[in-house]
């Protein structure tokens, strides 16, 4: 963590051979708390489709934390949208919202997906939406329906449809994947036989900021998603790494060695306008800014032991965050700005701890040993990491309050680390 984001010493090959799947299969460990009981009904005519909308729903939202799915035996006919709703019938199966819904092939080969979501204990109707899709968008025109459903029974976002980063090593061989927030659909970006790091997402995530080692020494590069290009952001002397992008997109804050020392600057996507932050005989490292641009958040050693600190992102007198513990790392402040997430050495386990920033309680919301890259999801409901399990590293996902984990893990093996959850698409 800590010690590994300051020494970078490696030489990277690039890959052009075809690159393997390292699918994601997710596993529930833990149960939140109260949650919306909902039936999914299966959707008419989706047996015609690579993947069932339906189940995708599903899974989506008890993925979540704050649904759980009813069962829904096979019926003849099978409802759909327009479907007159016997809410007893649905509420005798203890279901408090209801999903119907249709897929009907249009002449043009395209497909329309009609759905409207119930409330059954109000008897209303609560909307719904038409797509047309093509038939390999099923799973993504599934993640627009969970979000949907999502919004309008929680309140907020939903982040279905977003999408993670992470580095996936199997032997000698670095991956960078991309996925879909469910762990499916990944592509890879960039495969190496060194260490690939750091991934960040710029804030319409259409890029990508890492750390590569190509160039005999670490630079970081940013990537663009939609074309596979990418142009060096930071190549200086000595040591290039932790990206980090301000939320306008048009900065990026770095830790650099050039001048001596390891400390922080921010610099242009395309690698202008150096400008050093910080000037301390310290470590210096790690930076995230806050939501509103208006802090940076980073890990330094200034006080004797790693700690948390804060500066304004234009630079000044640093502010220490952290004093519990002896060892606080990798600042991930949510995206309301309220609360911080971190990795603290407890009892000689590292896990995920959240500081309220206002009243400055901490909490620690992990129980495994060997947790890392604390990323938040877009609407902070859920914290995504990297933790050690059986010699081997795999994503877990926890959400903000402590009560609901996932695990996740790569079908085909290898260690999986590095995790970086997108932002919103619009």
């Amino acid at each position: 963590m800590f010690r590994r984001s300051l020494a970078f010493l490696a030489l990277t090959l690039l890959l052009a051979a075809p690159l393997a799947r390292a699918q994601l299969s997710i596993e529930i460990t833990g149960a939140g708390g109260q949650r919306i009981p909902i039936a999914v009904a299966a959707f008419a005519g989706e047996g015609g489709l690579p993947a069932s909308i339906s189940s995708v729903v599903r899974a989506d939202l008890e993925r979540s934390g704050l649904f759980r799915g009813i069962e829904v035996p096979p019926l003849s006919p099978q409802p759909t949208e327009a479907a007159k709703v016997n809410y007893a019938e649905w509420r005798s199966r203890l279901a408090d919202a209801l999903v119907l819904g249709s897929v009907a092939q249009r002449p043009d080969g395209r497909f329309e997906v009609r759905f409207k979501l119930f409330d059954t204990v109000k008897q209303q109707d609560l909307s719904g939406i038409a797509y047309t899709m093509r038939k390999d968008q099923a799973r993504a025109t599934a993640h627009r329906i969970a979000d949907f459903v999502y919004e309008k029974l929680i309140g907020e976002k939903g982040v279905f449809s977003t999408r993670i980063a992470y580095v996936v090593k199997r032997g000698n061989r670095y991956e960078l994947q991309i996925a879909d927030a469910d762990g499916m659909g990944e592509e890879t970006a960039l495969a190496s036989f060194e260490p690939i790091i750091s991934p960040a997402w710029s804030p319409d995530g259409k890029r990508l900021a890492y750390v590569s080692f190509e160039a005999k020494r670490p630079v970081v590069y940013v990537h663009s998603l939609l074309d596979g290009k990418r142009q060096v952001a930071a190549n200086f002397r000595g040591s290039n790494s932790a990206p980090a992008w301000s939320p306008d997109g048009k900065t990026l804050a770095v830790c650099l060695s050039r001048e001596g020392g390891s400390q922080i600057f921010t610099v242009n996507p395309d690698g202008s306008n150096v400008r050093r932050l910080t000037s301390s005989s310290a470590i210096d490292t790690e930076p995230r800014y806050s939501p509103d641009g208006q802090w940076i958040y980073f890990t330094s050693d200034r006080g004797g032991s790693p700690q948390i600190y804060r500066m304004p992102a234009s630079g000044g007198e640093p502010q220490r965050v952290t004093f519990e513990g002896s060892y606080n790392v990798t600042p991930r402040p949510s995206p309301d700005g309220k609360t911080l997430a971190y990795i603290t050495r407890n009892d000689g386990k590292f896990q995920v701890a959240l500081l309220d920033l206002a009243n400055r309680q901490t909490q620690i919301i992990t129980d495994s040993d060997r947790d890392e890259s604390p990323s938040f999801a877009p609407n902070g409901r859920m914290i995504l990491l990297a933790t050690v399990t059986g010699g081997r590293g795999v994503l877990s996902a926890v959400s903000a309050d402590g009560r609901f984990k996932q695990r996740l893990s790569a079908a085909s093996g290898g260690d999986v680390r590095e995790p970086a959850w997108g932002p919103f698409i619009e």
